[in-house]
């Protein structure tokens, strides 16, 4: 199932808008914020899809009867590009456990590339809501590969990808690699994929807008 935010009109829409603006990207700290905001409002709707189960909450003066989810959720980011999505999501679900995969294109040429993850640090996954964020869905590639890794780590009850832009291409390769299961979330959904594997229109780097360029 894919949630696509762009189908409504509602505040993220402003978020996205500022994370693409050229002139607004300028400011890091603005960046990593807006990162930071549309994970949030992605944590709160994938929150919906949980199980909650009645309680009593005594006050100074009386009980009040509510629902709360005990649903153990671990919370998976790629390095760096996804750390500022890692903390909306975080900012939320405070009580969450974190997972990190290092990843990266290793280019052969400029338009072949394979993907390599090169660390890994998950708790056990399994019975777990396995909630993981990365800001771009380019081809899949990347994401097809950090769900590999951390399948060695157990198996979760409940999957959701989520991904502030993503493309056709990319979540097309989900759909064939990922279980049916998985709830995916994006941000908005790019038509254009360049030779050079980029969203277009894209945002750009989102790490180096985030935290500055790499040599």
């Amino acid at each position: 199932m894919i949630t696509n935010f762009s189908d409504s009109n509602s505040l993220f829409n402003h978020f996205l808008a500022e994370i693409r603006d050229e002139v607004i990207q300028k400011d890091r700290l603005r960046f990593r914020r807006n990162l930071e905001r549309i994970s949030e409002i992605m944590a709160y709707e994938i929150s919906k899809t949980f199980n909650y189960s009645p309680v009593t909450v005594t006050t100074s003066l009386g009980d009040a009867e509510t629902s709360l989810s005990k649903d153990s959720i671990v919370l998976a980011t790629i390095l760096r590009a996804g750390i500022p999505m890692h903390q909306g999501f975080l900012n939320y679900f405070d009580k969450a456990d974190s997972a990190f995969i290092s990843a990266f294109r290793n280019h052969s040429t400029e338009e072949k590339f394979e993907i390599e993850v090169e660390y890994c640090a998950s708790q056990n996954l399994n019975d777990k809501i396995l909630i993981i964020s990365d800001p771009m869905l380019a081809t899949g590639n990347s994401m097809v590969s950090v769900f590999e890794v951390l399948k060695k780590y157990g198996n979760p009850k409940e999957i959701h990808i989520a991904c502030g832009i993503a493309t056709p291409e990319g979540l097309a390769l989900l759909e064939k690699k990922v279980p049916q299961s998985t709830k995916i979330w994006v941000g908005a959904i790019d038509d254009e994929l360049t030779a050079q594997s980029y969203i277009v229109p894209g945002l750009g780097d989102a790490g180096d807008l985030a935290y500055g360029e790499k040599i």
